[in-house]
């Protein structure tokens, strides 16, 4: 009886190393790349998946979005300014038999590549162009990487650099550049100002020269609003009548 007992353990081990290598569970966001006896036979799974024990071997890949940090990167732009640039790689698997049998690490490789592609992206690129429209930069980084890992069932859907670091010297005269461009048109607007006013202040006094008592009423005004001014001005009001004699024609025709 121990004899037999022996026995039925050893086969009951062995049943159950046979199952544990013919039966593999698959979750859903992962595929199996089936070898048998070293080739490639298909992609199984998701679910249970069947493998003939000790002659096929199944390698996992996983199809979620993988979220890659490209580290930053010393650049010198197409003008010659050094800059410091990082960005972020969104990647998946959309063909799982290229992941395996086309590249040895499809992560590794799509990491380096991005990082050799930001650097050449940025060195086409001049300083504002890095600034001003960082899209158009995303863009042509995504497309390139993307191009690359294709052969390796690899696709790239988005690019986003997260920051650019400009020299502490570019920085300050970028500042000052921008401070002198606000004073241009700060001074701009206050030349519109002037000369929208002088127009208007010669069509007003166009109008009161035409209405004598109009220029009365704006002197009896002005000095209303003097009047309520509190501090130490003295006003001697005049009559108009006494200007007249000022106003006279310099250059009276010679009789």
């Amino acid at each position: 009886m121990g004899m037999n007992w022996m026995v039925y353990f050893v086969i009951a081990m062995a049943v159950i190393i046979l199952i544990s290598n013919s039966v593999k569970v698959v979750q859903e966001y992962v595929r199996g790349a089936v070898f048998r006896l070293g080739r490639y036979v298909g992609v199984r799974g998701p679910g249970l998946v069947f493998l003939i024990p000790f002659v096929e071997r199944m390698r996992r890949v996983d199809l979620r979005v993988i979220t890659m940090d490209v580290p930053r990167q010393e650049c010198m732009t197409l003008d010659n300014v050094t800059v410091s640039v990082d960005a972020v790689v969104y990647f998946r698997v959309v063909d799982p038999a290229n992941a395996v049998l086309k590249v040895y690490d499809y992560v590794k490789a799509t990491h380096l590549l991005a990082q050799t592609t930001l650097r050449s992206v940025v060195g086409q690129s001049e300083l504002d162009d890095l600034l001003a429209h960082r899209d158009r930069l995303n863009e042509k980084i995504q497309k390139i990487v993307d191009e690359g890992t294709d052969p390796w069932g690899v696709k790239v859907s988005m690019v986003e650099t997260k920051e650019v670091e400009l020299p502490e010297g570019m920085q300050r005269a970028m500042a000052a550049q921008a401070e002198a461009e606000r004073e241009r048109r700060a001074k701009v607007v206050h030349a519109e100002g002037e000369y929208q006013a002088s127009e208007n202040l010669a069509k007003a006094a166009h109008v009161i020269s035409t209405q004598p008592a109009a220029l009365q009423l704006r002197y009896l005004q002005t000095l209303s609003n003097i009047a309520t001014d509190r501090s130490n001005i003295i006003l001697f009001p005049l009559p108009l009548d006494l200007m007249k004699a000022f106003v006279s024609n310099p250059n009276p025709e010679k009789k």
